[in-house]
C-alpha cells in the first residue's frame, strides 16, 4: 500500500470504489495556444495529439446508450482547436446532456473563434473559464504578455450575452490555481474577492470560482525537484480530510485522452495510468457495468484532491 491507500483504509474506504459514471470527461487535445508555466498537461502550440471524428462518433454513441452519464465536461488543452469541438457539443446538448466546457478564454479573440461565444451561448452551455489571478501581472506572468487582457475583454463578451447574468441560466465559473506547487487558499473567501475585485475594475461578473491547487505533474512537474515535490505533498497529506474521500471526482467520472484511453481522473491521463479494467479500458471497449463499479487506481497524488475542503474540477468536496 502507498501513503494514500494506507490513510483512506483507516476510514474503511479502501479500495476506494466509483460508484456511477455520470460525468464523461473529455479531453479533445494537449495541442493550446497557450503554453502555461503550471500547465499539468504540458499542453502548447507545438502539441499534436488531437481526437479523431471516429472517436467523437463513439463518444456520441456511448452517451445515447448510457441515460445515466449525464454530464459532458470538455478539456484540453486548449478544445475549441479540435475541428470535432461544435459537432461534440451540439449532439451532446441535443441529447439532454448537461455540457461544460473549459477554456483560458484568451484563444476567444483569435479570429476563426469569435463566434464561439455565441454558439455556447445558444447551445446554454456552461463555461468554466481558467483566470488564475485577478491582476494583468498575476495572469500574464503565469500565461505570457497579453493574455490578462484577451481575457478580461472575452470576459466582458461573454456578460453581454448573458453568462454570470442573474435570470440567465448562463453559468460561467472561473478556475483559480495558485502560481506555484501551492495549496489552494479558501475557496468562499477566494471567491468573493475575485467577485469584488473583477466588479470593481472591469465591471464583470460570474456564477462561482473553483479553487483548484497544483498537481506536481507536467511542466510545473518537470521544473520541481524531488525532494520539493516530497515537501509538498507530505504538506497535502497533513490537510488530509476523511470527509472528503465519499466526493472524489473518480468516483462518478471517467476521464477519456485524445486517443480514446480511459483514465479515472485527467491527472492519471496526463501520467498514462488508465483504468484498471483491462477488458474496458478504452472507448471502443467501454462497459458501463463494470467500469461504474471499478477500483480506482489510487496514489500519493490523490492527497491534492482530499486535502483541506478537498478539490474537484468542480470546487471543493466538502
Amino acid at each position: 500500500m502507498n501513503a494514500f491507500e494506507k490513510k483512506i483504509s483507516t476510514i474503511d474506504a479502501y479500495p476506494l470504489k466509483a460508484e456511477n459514471i455520470s460525468t464523461l470527461q473529455v479531453n479533445l487535445g494537449y495541442k493550446c495556444n497557450l503554453r502555461c508555466a503550471h500547465c499539468h498537461v504540458g499542453a502548447s502550440p507545438d502539441r499534436k495529439e488531437e481526437m479523431s471524428s471516429a472517436t467523437v462518433d463513439r463518444l456520441l454513441d456511448i452517451l445515447r446508450e448510457n441515460d445515466t452519464i449525464t454530464t459532458v465536461d470538455i478539456t484540453g488543452g486548449s478544445p475549441e482547436l479540435n475541428p470535432n469541438y461544435r459537432r461534440f457539443i451540439k449532439s451532446a446538448v441535443d441529447m439532454g446532456k448537461k455540457v461544460m466546457v473549459r477554456s483560458n478564454l484568451a484563444i476567444l479573440t483569435d479570429p476563426e473563434m469569435k463566434d464561439i461565444p455565441e454558439f455556447l451561448a445558444q447551445n446554454r452551455v456552461k463555461i468554466i473559464a481558467s483566470l488564475p489571478c485577478y491582476t494583468a501581472e498575476g495572469v500574464n506572468g503565469q500565461r505570457g504578455k497579453g493574455t490578462y487582457e484577451k481575457a478580461i475583454a472575452v470576459l466582458k463578451s461573454l456578460n453581454k450575452l448573458g453568462y454570470g447574468q442573474e435570470g440567465t441560466g448562463l453559468e460561467i465559473d472561473i478556475m483559480f490555481n495558485p502560481a506555484k506547487a501551492e495549496i489552494a487558499p479558501d475557496q468562499n473567501m477566494l471567491e468573493s474577492t475575485y467577485k469584488n475585485k473583477l466588479g470593481e475594475m472591469h465591471g464583470i461578473t460570474f456564477n462561482h470560482l473553483i479553487a483548484l491547487s497544483n498537481m506536481p505533474i507536467g511542466r510545473l512537474g518537470k521544473t520541481m525537484s524531488s525532494t520539493d515535490k516530497e515537501a509538498y505533498l507530505k504538506q497535502l497529506e497533513e490537510k488530509f480530510n476523511p470527509a472528503t474521500v465519499k466526493n472524489v471526482m473518480c468516483r462518478s467520472l471517467i476521464s477519456v485522452s485524445p486517443d480514446g484511453t480511459l483514465y479515472d481522473c485527467d491527472f492519471w491521463q496526463m501520467l498514462k495510468l488508465p483504468v484498471k479494467n483491462r477488458n474496458s479500458n478504452t472507448v471502443n471497449s467501454f462497459d458501463y457495468s463494470s467500469l461504474s463499479n471499478r477500483d480506482i487506481v489510487t496514489g500519493p497524488l490523490c492527497f491534492m484532491c482530499t486535502a483541506g475542503a478537498g478539490a474537484s474540477c468542480s470546487g471543493s468536496l466538502v
